[in-house]
């Protein structure tokens, strides 16, 4: 009994800090959380980090075809014997500076820095796709949350119609009009009651928490869902959209782009390279003598034999090519079938959103009836319970039928990959992708352009 009165004040404190607003202020509505989300995503966050570390792949291959400049500093000390038998110590010691620089390579070094570019386009695509799946999720648990909420507004009046009956019962039983029986059959009907409220309040307790995993903070008060957003004309309409849109789409074909230069990469690596190479320094050596030096030199590099590693490496890239043209082929057919389930969905969603209306409607008048009737003697406590139970349960089932109509129509925009902040039209600024990418991607090394993308860094932090 105290274990159920402590639960009962838990959900009570729960439901109160749900519903409870101050006075005047603003209804969340479904762009708000929305954004909420999208500025609060730690998946989001994570994303662009790696976006930003595939984008050094561009500078680091970039550098590839830049001179390579060393200092190197040596000393040392040596003692050996002479044929006399005596001991002779000598020292040396040299600063060198070389620089080595790969003057032709057949092309390794482009085709490397061009397929680095494309893995950046793929993991850029990749990482709106994460963007469609924290906005659905925002869109799930918005809807969730309102209608947890408005399921316990139900169950709370659902429990105080039932005491109410409870009570003309007993006044009835009191002079002789209805039995004992009666009076059961109203109070177990009470207590399921307050066993759903119970589930209820646990429900909305789970939703709030979902709600705060996705936007960074619990509801206050949920506004009126938007009419629903459009989508297309037809599903094949749909499903030509998401050919030319969907990120993974385009990811996928980026990544096709990237193997197919890597198999060239590999296959142009049999033709070596020509390089250049210059050094000067300082030398002195005791006993002896020493001085400044200098040398250049130009060299040709070819392999000949290598024990069968190119073949292997460039049958290899052939292989992870033709792998990621079956991936392109796979990810669209899966793209489309999402989008013919996504739009079967919101039919289905539809047609038991106009069902659970019509039930809504004959359980009223059903309700209306019967308690009419039970006034007249004609019907029973039972009978006026049962109808009650039927309006409640066609009214639960309109409002999760209205929240999956919601979240299915947004899941049709998210499987014609347009559920993004730019086509929502949420009007709050994006992450800029380019931003970062056009800072690093000529590899900067003076301080200038370091300053430069450190101050890029505090603008994308956060949109």
């Amino acid at each position: 009994m105290v274990g159920g009165m402590i639960r009962t004040v838990i959900f009570g404190a729960a439901l109160a800090a749900a519903t409870l607003v101050p006075t005047g202020s603003r209804a969340q509505s479904l762009a708000d959380t929305l954004i909420a989300a999208y500025r609060t995503s730690n998946l989001l966050e994570q994303n662009r980090a790696t976006l930003r570390a595939a984008d050094e792949d561009v500078a680091i291959a970039l550098a590839t075809l830049r001179p390579v400049v060393n200092f190197v500093a040596r000393g040392g000390i040596s003692r050996s014997t002479g044929a006399a038998g005596v001991a002779q110590t000598s020292t040396t010691a040299s600063l060198d500076l070389s620089a080595e620089v790969t003057l032709l390579d057949f092309g390794r070094g482009q085709l490397a820095k061009d397929a680095a570019r494309e893995q950046v386009l793929a993991v850029r695509q990749a990482l709106i796709g994460v963007e469609q799946n924290v906005l659905l999720n925002a869109v799930g648990a918005f809807m969730d949350t309102r209608n947890a909420l408005e399921t316990v507004a139900l169950r709370e009046a659902n429990v105080r119609l039932i005491t109410r009956e409870l009570r003309a019962t007993e006044e009835r039983f009191s002079v002789g009009e209805v039995t004992r029986t009666d009076i059961a059959i109203a109070e177990a009907r009470l207590a399921g009651a307050r066993a759903q409220l119970a589930a209820a309040q646990g429900d909305l307790a789970a939703a709030r928490e979902g709600y705060k995993l996705v936007t960074g903070a619990y509801p206050t008060q949920l506004g009126t869902p938007p009419s629903l957003p459009r989508t297309a004309a037809s599903l094949s309409a749909a499903q030509d959209i998401a050919r030319v849109t969907h990120p993974a789409i385009k990811q996928a074909q980026h990544e096709v782009t990237a193997a197919e230069l890597n198999a060239e990469r590999a296959l142009a690596a049999r033709h070596g390279s020509v390089s250049a190479s210059a050094s000067t320094g300082l030398s002195a050596r005791d006993p002896g003598n020493g001085g400044p030096n200098a040398s250049i030199g130009l060299t040709y590099q070819r392999p000949i034999y290598q024990g069968g590693r190119l073949s292997a490496t460039h049958r290899q890239a052939l292989a992870r090519r033709d792998a990621a043209r079956a991936a392109l082929h796979q990810t669209v057919a899966e793209v489309l079938q999402n989008v013919a389930n996504s739009w079967a969905n919101v039919a289905v969603a539809s047609a038991q959103l106009q069902s659970t209306g019509l039930q809504v409607t004959a359980s009223q008048t059903a309700y209306d009836g019967v308690r009419e009737e039970a006034t007249l003697g004609t019907r029973t406590i039972l009978d006026v319970l049962n109808a009650e139970q039927e309006l409640l349960n066609a009214r639960t089932s309109r409002l999760s039928a209205q929240a999956t109509q919601q979240t299915a129509s947004y899941a049709v925009l998210g499987a014609m990959g347009l559920l993004t902040v730019d086509y929502l039209n949420l009007g709050i600024p994006t992450y800029d992708p380019e931003a970062y990418f056009n800072a690093v991607q000529n590899a900067p090394v003076t301080s200038r352009q370091g300053e430069a993308l450190d101050r890029v860094l505090r603008t994308i932090g956060r949109p």
